[in-house]
């Protein structure tokens, strides 16, 4: 509940029972709400975004379990919350009343999609949640490089695959210039992507993208907006849930300006579940985080993790949380006894009880909690009641859900995908050119080939037709020949007769004479 500039929390225990309230102020150098299920993590969660949003500060906060929505709905009446009201002293204050909401969900089912461009979120990243190897990251790296010489614009997988498709067929052509590019680099990295696709990636990445900064929208009244991401279903995909709140963050930690100390944040996110951040993940991905934790305070942003205990978080990242809320924790193994007793140990002690020995025996809606005071000093921690929270401890109905989503200020934006030209449709086209090119060279090359087969069977016809030429001219030749001689043997024969004839009858007149 939101107090002259301070968030009240709860009632600390013993007598006399004082207030206990986290400071506006100081709420941007992050926090943990840590313990076992079912110990009041969520309403914890709930009163502080609900502090936060009449305090006019935008808040983004996973519902992971459906129960979340309610927020948009007043809270029920019943004897046990009037209890509730009179023990935390606050009857003149406290209101049943809904909460300005807007709905996402990255699979667009249950709030506006989110989507992100594979561009937008960028080869560092997205090798790191795909486990890609060093030299796998680097041939990622030199992809991203030549779509970005070549103007291919990757904005959802299908293009990032047909990239890939491209630079493997042609990363002959690109050694020089960009380093060798192995098949067998290429198609791990195309294996990698199936995981994810599988996850949703599909759906996840494209257009129109997410502007962050409609997450830091102010209802009419002057609340912020309680952007609450519907995560049901993507919880059970860690892989995606996880790369989108590192998308998130970095993506704030870019383009917010740096503010320094503030009254209030700009911006808090609760991350529920999130030891799925951490969960085998490498060192460097490990050292991004706790640098974003780390800078994205002097942006005015307040990050709170949510986890069932402390030790899900790494020690890097835990020593940047300053406001705890710390719930029951169980300690049945040695080795949750070692977590009780490393969460005790992150506190401030308090001589009035042993921490250690308190974390196992909180009720639920208890809590030992340790805020920094007005001058950034953690306070010792106390035993603490939570508060109860204004709205509804339920999920809301659907007839809600659908009118909120109606009157939502990002109604439209985001509802329907968009398609734009990019790297996939570039190289279809392209791919489609260079099939006619071929085509054209392949009907050209049959050309020639029938041209000089018209050429030779001419050269044939030619050199047949000058055979036959020759043949005939030795034929007329031969004839004329023939003729000649009978000609010269007819003449030779009338010669004979002629000069025997003439022989005779010189004889006759000599015999005569």
């Amino acid at each position: 509940m939101y107090e002259n500039g301070k968030i009240y929390m709860g009632l600390s225990d013993g007598e006399p029972r004082e207030k206990v309230y986290m400071e506006l102020s100081q709420s941007n150098r992050h926090g943990l709400i840590a313990g076992a299920s079912g110990t009041g993590k969520t309403v914890t969660m709930k009163v502080m975004a609900e502090s936060f949003s009449a305090a006019g500060v935008p808040v983004f906060m996973c519902d992971v379990k459906g129960d979340v929505s309610g927020m948009c709905e007043a809270g029920a009446d019943n004897a046990g919350m009037q209890k509730r009201i009179d023990k935390f002293g606050i009857r003149d204050s406290f209101a049943f009343r809904p909460y300005p909401v807007v709905f996402y969900d990255i699979y667009g089912k249950g709030g506006h999609p989110v989507r992100v461009t594979v561009s937008d979120i960028g080869p560092a990243l997205l090798a790191r949640m795909l486990d890609l190897s060093d030299v796998q990251e680097a041939v990622l790296n030199v992809v991203f490089r030549i779509a970005d010489d070549k103007g291919l614009k990757i904005l959802d997988l299908k293009d990032l695959k047909a990239v890939i498709s491209y630079v493997s067929e042609h990363r002959t052509e690109y050694t020089i210039s960009y380093g060798n590019m192995t098949a067998q680099s290429l198609g791990a990295v195309m294996r990698a992507l199936i995981p994810l696709e599988q996850q949703g990636g599909d759906i996840f990445f494209g257009e129109p993208m997410l502007d962050i900064r409609d997450f830091m929208r102010l209802a009419p009244d002057g609340r912020g907006y309680i952007n609450i991401l519907h995560s049901v279903e993507v919880i059970g995909k860690p892989r995606l849930y996880a790369l989108f709140l590192l998308w998130m963050m970095a993506e704030l930690f870019e383009h917010l300006p740096e503010v320094g100390d503030c009254e209030k944040p700009k911006l808090v996110f609760f991350f529920d579940e999130a030891h799925l951040l951490f969960k085998d993940a490498p060192k460097a991905l490990i050292a991004s985080i706790e640098q974003t934790v780390k800078l994205i305070r002097s942006k005015g942003v307040g990050i709170y993790f949510v986890t069932q205990s402390p030790s899900d978080i790494p020690d890097s990242v835990l020593a940047q949380l300053s406001n705890k809320v710390q719930h029951a924790l169980r300690a049945y193994t040695p080795s949750e006894m070692k977590a009780v007793r490393a969460a005790a140990q992150s506190f401030r002690p308090n001589p009035a009880f042993r921490t250690e020995d308190v974390i196992t025996e909180l009720g639920t809606g208890e809590a030992l909690v340790s805020f920094l005071n007005e001058k950034g000093v953690p306070g010792i921690v106390q035993k603490t009641s939570i508060i109860c929270p204004e709205s509804l401890m339920a999920p809301c109905s659907a007839a809600t859900k659908d009118e909120m989503m109606r009157r939502s200020p990002v109604w439209g934006k985001y509802d329907e995908t968009v398609d734009n030209e990019s790297a996939f449709e570039l190289l279809e086209k392209q791919a489609q050119v260079d099939e006619e090119r071929a085509q054209f060279e392949r009907e050209k090359a049959e050309l020639e080939k029938e041209k000089e087969r018209l050429a030779k069977e001419k050269e044939k016809a030619d050199a047949a037709a000058a055979k036959k030429k020759e043949k005939e001219q030795e034929k007329k030749k031969a004839d004329k020949k023939k003729k000649s001689d009978r000609r010269k043997s007819k003449i030779e024969s009338q010669l004979i007769s002629t000069g025997g004839s003439i022989l005779r009858r010189g004889l006759r007149s000599i015999l005569k004479w």
